[in-house]
């Protein structure tokens, strides 16, 4: 078999083929290429994250796999099915929770369950699978209290208690714990871990935490500047699983891996912005004194 047929035959059987995608936006002046000639393969069970500087096309290609974009040019499939437009094989996580404010975590929950199941769980399955879900974020403990009532690292729990819920054959993950302090951070990344190692979810992350990457990932899709923007190199990591964040910080393969991420961003696509001139305050106004009488 040939190069080309081999390639050919391994994008067959990828279980995710997001195939020589290219995007452009329309705008006054003409075309923007956000997109060009983005191709990669992912197999079920596989954990990537997607990293580049802002402006890069990492929520573009996010959305062209969620089926919110149409690709230009290229396309995407899913276990040999075209992708065009959304599906609950498909789930997404923001940044953002965006539950509604109104209804308990339980509630919001059970709005995709009932979206996706409604006809073929009773009542009562659908139950024990709403609990299930949210025990496995561990938010069993609050899954009837409104966002409000809870704290930022717990609404998002919720949010991928809901995105899992829908049994997703492919989980989208957008920054979605870009807005979460340091520690809240660490404790939804080891979330993460657990759910993917129970469930093989087959998990694309965008992300702008080198650590993060490599913490996480099987796979760290580096993406070069745009416009045009394609992918620029691939890493592969094979770090050991269960992973642990204080035994990795001496790893040596770890830190070469944190350290190649690092050299893509701020040395072969390190974004450089002109200082024209200095800016230097105004002076302040003399004040007036009045005249003494």
């Amino acid at each position: 078999m040939n190069s080309s047929a081999l390639e050919e035959n391994t994008q067959e059987q990828a279980f995710l083929n997001i195939s020589q995608v290219d995007m452009v936006f329309p705008t006054p002046t003409g075309g923007f290429t956000a997109l060009k000639d983005v191709d990669l393969q992912i197999d079920k069970g596989e954990f990537i994250s997607l990293i580049g500087h802002s402006g890069c096309g990492k929520s573009t290609v996010l959305n062209i796999v969620a089926g919110l974009y149409q690709a230009t040019k290229g396309g995407i499939l899913l276990q040999n099915k075209e992708v065009n437009a959304p599906g609950p094989e498909r789930a997404v996580v923001f940044q953002n929770h965006s539950l509604l404010p109104w209804l308990t975590s339980y509630q919001n929950v059970e709005l995709a369950v009932k979206q996706v199941f409604n006809k073929t769980m009773s009542k009562g399955e659908m139950k024990e699978w709403i609990e299930y879900n949210l025990k496995l974020v561990h938010m069993d403990h609050a899954m009837h209290k409104r966002p409000d009532e809870i704290s930022g690292g717990m609404k998002q729990r919720v949010g991928i208690a809901r995105a899992l819920a829908m049994q997703p054959e492919v989980l989208l993950m957008d920054e979605p714990f870009g807005a979460l302090d340091a520690l809240t951070r660490a404790h939804m990344q080891d979330s993460l871990m657990e759910i993917q190692n129970e469930l093989n979810n087959t998990v694309i992350m965008i992300t702008h935490d080198v650590d993060e990457a490599v913490l996480l990932s099987d796979r760290i899709v580096m993406m070069t500047n745009g416009p045009e923007a394609t992918i620029g190199e691939i890493l592969d990591v094979k770090l050991e699983r269960p992973r642990s964040r204080l035994s990795l910080a001496k790893d040596v393969e770890y830190n070469r891996l944190r350290s190649e991420v690092l050299t893509f961003l701020y040395e072969k696509q390190r974004k450089v912005e002109n200082i024209t001139s200095k800016t230097t305050a105004p002076q302040a106004p003399k004040k007036k004194i009045a005249n003494s009488k």
